[in-house]
């Protein structure tokens, strides 16, 4: 047993090294530098929001795919709104200081006009397989769009390996401590609940997934966003001092005691381009793998519909979460103990439990539920991406096994410390950064020419015609 924890300790340390190498100032750079280049490029396409989110509930009757632009957008919500919201926002306060929130909101905002980029090779450069899928995806832009298999390959060996760790084991570990927290579920319960119902849904395939997600997204998301509304309102008097906080701490260049809760600047940075990217996926191309099964009728369409989930995830759900945090600890300052240099001494997990708590009788119960729902539906959704890149690699007749593997990791990460698999997670999440990030800005003009045509110059109820039979 000491063996095994001096291993797991071991293990720890170089996950904790390779991610201050990968999420360190040139990725900060690279990311936000990306997003703030298809801004520009995509001429601020942010400002078609209203144009998304109504397309996003309207059908596409004439487009090819699998699943309706709703269902491609629940699904894409499912596997984006989950712990980033809950754990994930709690995380970069506790790690970074407030100033997190403000680079997660900065990375939401921009992120959209990324989103949209790598949602449209996506869609554009998606095939249809001989089962009659559609498939797509970053490993498509790569081989199809730039003539770059070889690292079409290598995004696809990151996103199915990636989803076992930020879409399965963070997610089920999640579960499982929450309802043995707040519920005194045994972790054990819970791994075998979740298995259970992994297999009745993910098995069944996309449009098993898409049912699920269109049903469950929407209440969970408007019950939640609702519990941070009704807690802020509890905290009205702190709003403006959160905010205050938030910005100073955003910019506070030194180490962490600038304040109670201060942290420097690059902390802030760091952690909060990392928890939101972990939070909305922008750049990761993992949401595009989802839109290229949607039903649309052009590529820029359907971006755009992905474009909201950027919006709703972190513009909306992040930002409340975030702030509520901030708010709740200048409230009631004696529930948040501080370490030596001034930083928060609880985890990002229970932080978000005692905010929740100022809700009497039904906040944590609602928490624990919102959280068990949404990172049940992460699951559903990162199960789709990892088997359609793994399907890219091996082959559609394989796919089963990766269901399988797939399951049995959610079980078993239900029971495996949560510090590893944060840790494991954002480096998966850096390596599939970087090959999409290289399909998205190699992709640039294509995807320029592209907005000017449709969304520009009033072509989105033009047909597209072209998507292909894979050999």
């Amino acid at each position: 047993m000491d063996f095994v924890t001096s291993l797991l300790d071991i293990i720890h340390g170089a996950f904790k090294i390779s991610n201050t190498i990968l999420w360190g100032l040139p990725m900060i750079v690279l990311l936000v530098g990306t997003h703030i280049y298809m801004t520009i490029r995509t001429k601020g396409i942010q400002r078609k929001i209203i144009s998304a989110i109504k397309f996003s509930i309207s059908k596409d009757e004439k487009g090819h795919g699998d699943v309706s632009q709703f269902g491609a957008l629940s699904t894409a919500l499912a596997a984006t709104i989950g712990t980033g919201n809950i754990i994930g926002v709690g995380t970069a306060i506790t790690l970074g200081g407030p100033g997190a929130i403000f680079w997660m909101w900065i990375v939401g905002i921009f992120g959209m006009a990324t989103k949209y980029a790598e949602s449209l090779i996506a869609v554009k450069y998606r095939v249809v397989s001989k089962e009659g899928l559609m498939q797509g995806g970053a490993m498509y832009a790569l081989d199809k769009g730039l003539n770059m298999k070889w690292l079409g390959v290598l995004f696809a060996i990151f996103a199915s390996l990636a989803a076992f760790g930020i879409g399965c084991s963070v997610q089920s570990n999640a579960v499982a401590t929450t309802l043995e927290a707040n519920f005194s579920i045994p972790v054990w319960v819970s791994s075998l609940v979740i298995g259970l119902a992994m297999v009745l849904i993910i098995f069944g395939g996309v449009k098993s997934i898409a049912k699920v997600c269109e049903k469950l997204v929407p209440f969970m998301a408007f019950a939640y966003i609702i519990c941070c509304i009704l807690i802020l309102i509890l905290l009205h008097a702190y709003i403006l001092d959160a905010l205050k906080l938030i910005m100073v701490s955003a910019f506070d260049l030194r180490a962490a005691g600038g304040g109670a809760l201060g942290a420097g600047m690059l902390a802030a940075m760091r952690y909060g381009v990392a928890r939101g990217l972990f939070s909305n996926e922008s750049g990761m191309g993992s949401g595009p793998i989802i839109a290229a099964s949607a039903k649309t009728i052009n590529p820029a369409r359907q971006s755009l519909v992905s474009m909201s989930a950027t919006f709703w995830d972190t513009v909306v759900v992040c930002l409340l979460t975030g702030l509520m945090l901030v708010a709740s600890t200048i409230a009631h300052p004696e529930l948040f103990p501080l370490t030596a240099d001034g930083m928060i001494a609880v985890d990002g997990g229970r932080l978000t439990s005692i905010a929740f708590g100022a809700i009497p009788y039904v906040g944590t119960p609602i928490l624990t539920i919102s959280l068990t729902l949404f990172a049940f539906t992460t699951i559903l959704g990162w199960s789709y991406y990892g088997e359609r890149a793994f399907e890219y690699l091996v082959g559609y007749e394989y796919v089963k096994f990766y269901r399988v593997a797939y399951t049995i990791m959610a079980m078993v990460g239900a029971l495996v410390g949560l510090g590893l698999i944060w840790d494991i997670a954002d480096t998966l999440n850096a390596l599939m950064v970087i090959p999409n990030l290289v399909a998205v800005i190699g992709l640039a003009k294509v995807i320029s020419d592209d907005t000017d045509h449709y969304v520009y110059q009033n072509h989105l109820d033009e047909y597209y015609v072209g998507d292909k039979i894979e050999q």
